[in-house]
């Protein structure tokens, strides 16, 4: 019996919420959805200094599939959130924080990763469909992640 089902509740029932539940649901979601791009660009900025010494914006549009224009604009975002540092026509290095929050992510998308690996998922899957779920799943999810891991 599932922990549902003990509860009364059938595991894909519709759930009658409180509105200030889920008005904090879609709030969550919305704040998530927000530092994504930051979450992304400190990411991969932390993986090509690792890999390749260094990560210039025209690196970062490729690899992001996005234009440099764009890259610029969303590096300047970045500069003002006090996330990275860059003199002009060189390449972008984090900042103290940014470091913090690139670590952050990278064990977030570690565990995601893992966890999808251990249902069966193909890598190449298990990655792409990190890149969505890690920016939404909350503290208490990953620890419970990371606690079925462990017991395998």
């Amino acid at each position: 019996m599932t922990k549902l089902q003990s509860q009364g509740r059938e595991p894909f029932e519709a759930v009658d919420r409180a509105p200030e539940a889920q008005a904090d649901g879609f709030a969550t979601v919305r704040q998530a959805h927000e530092s994504e791009m930051a979450e992304d660009y400190v990411e991969l900025i932390a993986e090509l200094i690792e890999t390749r010494g260094e990560a210039r914006p025209v690196e970062i549009a490729e690899r992001l599939g996005v234009k440099p224009p764009t890259v610029t604009k969303n590096i300047s975002r970045l500069k003002a959130a006090g996330l990275v540092r860059r003199e002009p026509y060189r390449a972008i290095f984090l900042t103290d924080a940014g470091q913090d929050l690139a670590e952050i992510c990278r064990r977030r998308h570690r565990v995601v990763v893992a966890f999808l690996l251990s249902l069966g998922i193909d890598e190449e899957t298990a990655e792409r469909d990190a890149e969505g779920i890690e920016h939404h799943v909350s503290g208490t999810t990953l620890e419970a992640f990371e606690r079925r891991l462990n017991q395998k």
